[in-house]
């Protein structure tokens, strides 16, 4: 009898220790299956930020502001937003945002390039400040040229000036140069596109001939080629200027997150011009350079997304 009282005991031990090892093991499976819960809810959070919600960026299209537009697009591509980048002419970029047809620009170049549309849309848009400083336009020419300022011009390159879209501001203020400058009275100006612009300067480097353009930075032109700008002392092509984010009313209400992005939006020329090498000289796809920036500049980045929920 003590014999077999004594294996019970045994045997009751044995299957407590079971007991205990299988609630233990139970225990751990629910807390990693907690773990597991939580790092799932904090991915889909994060991956639903944007919401798939469609955001359209406007720019005209030059090279500073394909490279600015499709950065920005692609962090917000990041937080789960459907961009559309749209690009259009100079004024109507200004009048979509005005009137709410798209949701925002990195575009907008003040006080002088786009003066005119400022006047007429300034108080329709939500300004949110700089996001370049120190860009600057005027008359550009190649370093080798044996001239320093626009007051000693005199026959130089058949007295043409090569511009580009009529219309554009800096060919604005080219205007307004052949007025205030007395040298410059029968000078002309030659208009066509920023891309016919910049083959063209190319070729006269290659050549090593003379040429003077409308130009500006910051733009890829400067890394490429070694350019000067001519010195304006009458101040026809004014002062630096920035380069500034604007959105439509009642984004800020619609997407938050999205419009503490762009308010938040801030590089530099150098950034810029990285960017703008990969387009025009490297021949990188538009998107695949934002995407290769955004990529090795993850510090920079988390500076223009803090405090998104």
């Amino acid at each position: 009898m003590f014999k077999t009282w004594k294996s019970f005991g045994i045997l009751a031990v044995l299957v407590l220790v079971f007991v205990l090892a299988a609630c233990g093991a139970s225990d751990e499976g629910e807390d990693t299956t907690g773990d597991e819960g939580n790092e799932e809810e904090a991915t889909d959070d994060t991956a639903a930020v944007g919401e798939g919600k469609e955001i359209e960026l406007v720019y005209v299209n030059w090279d500073t502001e394909i490279a600015s537009t499709h950065v920005v697009g692609k962090v917000l591509e990041d937080l789960g937003y459907d961009v559309k980048r749209t690009s259009i002419e100079n004024a109507a970029m200004w009048e979509a945002v005005a009137n709410g047809e798209a949701d925002g620009m990195v575009a907008a170049w003040l006080p002088a390039t786009h003066e005119a549309q400022y006047e007429e849309f300034g108080d329709q848009v939500v300004e949110l400040g700089p996001n370049l400083e120190g860009a600057k336009i005027g008359l550009v020419v190649p370093s080798y040229m044996d001239v320093d300022s626009i007051a000693d011009l005199t026959d130089e390159v058949d007295q043409t000036i090569t511009g580009i879209e009529a219309g554009a501001g800096v060919v604005a203020s080219a205007e307004s140069a052949l007025e205030d400058y007395d040298n410059l009275s029968d000078w002309s100006i030659q208009t066509s596109s920023s891309g016919a612009m910049t083959t063209q300067l190319g070729e006269a480097i290659d050549n090593e001939e003379n040429i003077i353009v409308t130009g500006w930075s910051p733009h890829w032109k400067f890394s490429e080629y070694d350019l000067k700008y001519l010195e304006d002392p009458e101040g026809s092509f004014g002062d630096a200027e920035t380069i500034e984010t604007m959105v439509r009313e009642g984004l800020e209400e619609d997407m938050p997150n999205a419009y503490k992005v762009l308010d938040q939006f801030e590089w530099t020329q150098e950034d810029s011009n990285s960017v703008m090498v990969d387009l025009v000289v490297n021949g990188v796809d538009a998107e695949e350079a934002a995407a290769t920036w955004v990529e090795d500049n993850q510090e920079k980045v988390a500076e223009w997304t803090e405090g998104v929920e």
